[in-house]
């Protein structure tokens, strides 16, 4: 006991010796004393520990009395010990590691005793500068031979084809399970006392026991007549006890008609068309463009779509930017029916660099290192039918230096023309609309209105500073801006303002009802839009008590579109507009005030939005008076479809070759025949026939 009072008086000393001298700026080690049960422990020596020498020495415990700590130890390796020291961020990284590693303390003769440690040892570590010590770090080693890993490790069988535990019925370790007759303990005398009355099921080592449907399970057990004709021929390893955990390989069918080849060549358009959505082909692959993936990336090689209009930006960085494959837009060329496209290139001299840079210093000079970047790329595809027939391409390039920071702004557009568009309003479709189009509208009084708008907010998402883009065919759309108001706002004047923000929205008075209608000839295909519930400025609305709330705003403009398909030219479904309707809703607006109302501008939310509502070509058939009463046999109710009893055999199953439905069809016909014949009653009904006398 004294032995070990002395020791305990000595850590603590150690102990109070570091917590005191951060307090006078000297070197310490965090923490003063380590517990090491692993083979490498790691501690901080802190507090000036500029040109201070780290040492590592093992200390010799006699009778439980720790030597005096001295500082005249080895500095990096001792014995089986090895010891680093890191720089860290005001402090040094002090590792200690045990060299001979755990093969030793695994080998050693104490490693069958589990609970007495193989290796123990007390070492010290000391700071020292100019032979004077400065800090200790005092070190008790106990490893124990359940830290170690042997090679000799339990093999752990594969779950895809062998349960975990093969022996449920195993519960005492190293010894015999009565009744276990899988139980590896048990000796083969000790096992004949049993061998009757084993456990049996998964629980006596059963853990795989073949399934009902295999047909293996026919020649050991009793089964039906039938089954020879529906068992499944199958192995041992594809059994459905392993659930989740089996894994099989699928056979690819041989059938040719049902063959997937993936071509890794690209698909030469020079003898076939482009239909819309497909990606544009050049001789050396797909042509691209830096594009705006799910995730908000700029995709630097992104496939062009035939007929998709393409208007995205990309921030990059200046420091990481490279030009894409160093592409020359000179030498691409365009694969199309009838040969190939090369394409016309202009290039410009960007003006205002700082609508495109941001850098948190000033702009560097081009000087004698300087480099071309591209600001924003123009794509014009003149198409016509399923070619194309043209390509321009407008390039605008500013010249920095090749050491500029900051990031830039990019922008790249692809819009698709028809070949004969000239200066005339771009067509939608010919004569349908194409999917992502805008949607065709005119004024009759001659403004220059050619389609219906939306707001595009930015910045803020005031009303004053968002921008306009044209409403899309088939995309439903839901979009809108905040209006300042004031708290003594009129109620009249805001009403008339909000309603002609919405007014901006639809100037149009028709809209076309194909995507190729002619702005000069309004009888060619050109629906009126039909305004519903527009509210008049002028009429009398109630007014509010207090200032802050106006009751009647027209805040919500709601924007019907129907389409129908009107057929397909080439196979390719051509869709016209029915009928275009407008719709405001108003709300009350009131002023929002917190502990106090103070005169500053509120927000007031307009919304405007787009609904397509597709009209069938033919009515949907009204359901039977026998679907109605019995929905037990209706397929689309149930799980159970009488009326798909012969699928297979119909024209609609497309898993196998119709002739080989056929044949398995009039087979499987056959053996229920033949079953049918052979059964008692036609035994019988024969007997009779054969046995009855023949009357004369």
């Amino acid at each position: 006991m004294g032995s070990l009072s002395l020791l305990g008086l000595l850590w603590g000393f150690l102990l109070l010796q570091d917590v005191l001298k951060p307090l006078r700026g000297d070197p310490v080690f965090i923490p003063s004393f380590i517990r090491m049960s692993s083979p490498e422990v790691s501690a901080s020596l802190v507090g000036g520990s500029e040109d201070v020498t780290v040492s590592l020495i093992p200390l010799q415990v006699e009778k439980g009395v720790l030597p005096v700590p001295t500082c005249g130890g080895l500095i990096n390796e001792t014995g089986d010990w090895n010891m680093t020291v890191s720089p860290g961020v005001n402090a040094l990284e002090v590792t200690v590691r045990w060299k001979r590693g755990l093969d030793w303390c695994s080998s050693n003769e104490t490693a069958s005793f589990l609970e007495l440690p193989c290796l123990v040892q007390t070492l010290l570590v000391s700071a020292s500068h100019n032979a004077s010590c400065l800090a200790h770090l005092l070190i008790q080693l106990n490893l124990f031979c359940r830290m170690c890993f042997s090679d000799n490790m339990t093999v752990i069988p594969n779950q895809v084809y062998q349960p975990l535990g093969p022996c449920p019925c195993d519960l005492t370790a190293k010894a015999c399970d009565i009744r276990c007759c899988c139980d590896q303990d048990c000796q083969p005398e000790v096992k004949e006392l049993f061998q009757q009355s084993c456990f049996s099921g998964v629980f006596g080592g059963d853990v795989n026991p073949p399934f009902d449907q295999r047909c293996a399970v026919g020649t050991t057990h009793e089964t039906p007549d039938w089954f020879p004709f529906l068992c499944v021929q199958s192995p041992p390893s594809t059994s459905p006890f392993l659930g989740y955990f089996y894994h099989g390989a699928i056979s690819p069918r041989r059938d040719p008609a049902f063959e997937a080849h993936l071509h890794l060549d690209l698909r030469d358009f020079a003898d076939a068309g482009y239909k819309q959505g497909d990606p544009i082909m050049t001789t050396m692959g797909y042509f691209t463009v830096p594009q705006v993936s799910l995730a908000g990336q700029c995709l630097q090689d992104a496939p062009v779509a035939f007929l998709r209009n393409i208007d995205i930006k990309c921030t990059i960085s200046l420091e990481v930017h490279r030009e894409r494959d160093g592409t020359v837009l000179e030498n691409v060329k365009i694969r199309t029916v009838g040969g190939l496209v090369i394409p016309r290139v202009s290039y410009e001299q960007a003006a205002d660099l700082d609508k495109w840079i941001s850098s948190p210093d000033t702009l560097v000079n081009s000087g004698p290192a300087s480099r071309n970047v591209s600001i924003e790329e123009d794509y014009v595809f003149r198409w016509q039918n399923n070619s194309i027939s043209g390509l321009d391409i407008t390039v605008i390039r500013a010249e920095i230096s090749a050491h500029q920071k900051g990031t830039m702004a990019q922008r790249f557009t692809v819009k698709f023309l028809s070949h004969d568009s000239g200066d005339k309003k771009e067509s939608s479709g010919n004569p349908g609309y194409q999917l992502g189009k805008p949607v065709r509208a005119l004024h009759t009084d001659g403004m220059n209105v050619t389609a219906l708008h939306l707001w595009q907010p930015a910045g803020r998402g005031l009303c004053t500073s968002a921008a306009l883009r044209p409403i899309l065919f088939g995309e439903n759309v839901l979009a809108g801006c905040l209006l300042e108001v004031g708290i003594n706002e009129n109620c009249t004047q805001l009403r008339e303002n909000v309603l002609q923000r919405l007014d901006l929205l639809i100037q149009a008075t028709h809209v076309a009802r194909r995507g190729n209608s002619d702005y000069s000839d309004l009888s060619d295909g050109w629906l009126e839009i039909i305004r519903v519930d527009v509210p008049e400025t002028g009429a009398d609305l109630p007014l509010s008590s207090a200032n802050g709330i106006c009751p009647e705003v027209p805040a919500q403009l709601t924007i019907r579109i129907l389409i129908a398909e009107a057929g397909s030219v080439e196979g390719v479904a051509q869709h016209e507009i029915l009928g275009v309707e407008t719709r405001v809703s108003t709300v009350t607006w009131q002023y929002q005030c917190g502990l106090t109302c103070e005169d500053t501008a509120a927000l007031l939310p307009l919304s405007a939005s787009v609904q397509f509502f597709k009209i069938p070509a033919q009515m949907p058939r009204p359901p039977t008076r026998f679907q109605i009463n019995f929905t037990e046999y209706d397929c689309t109710r149930n799980e159970l479809c009488w009326p798909q009893l012969l699928y297979p055999l119909t024209q609609y199953y497309q898993g196998e070759p119709r002739s080989q439905c056929v044949a398995k069809g009039l087979m499987l016909l056959s053996l229920l025949l033949s079953a049918t014949l052979i059964s008692h009653p036609w035994m019988r009904l024969c007997r009779g026939w054969c046995s009855a006398p023949i009357p004369r």
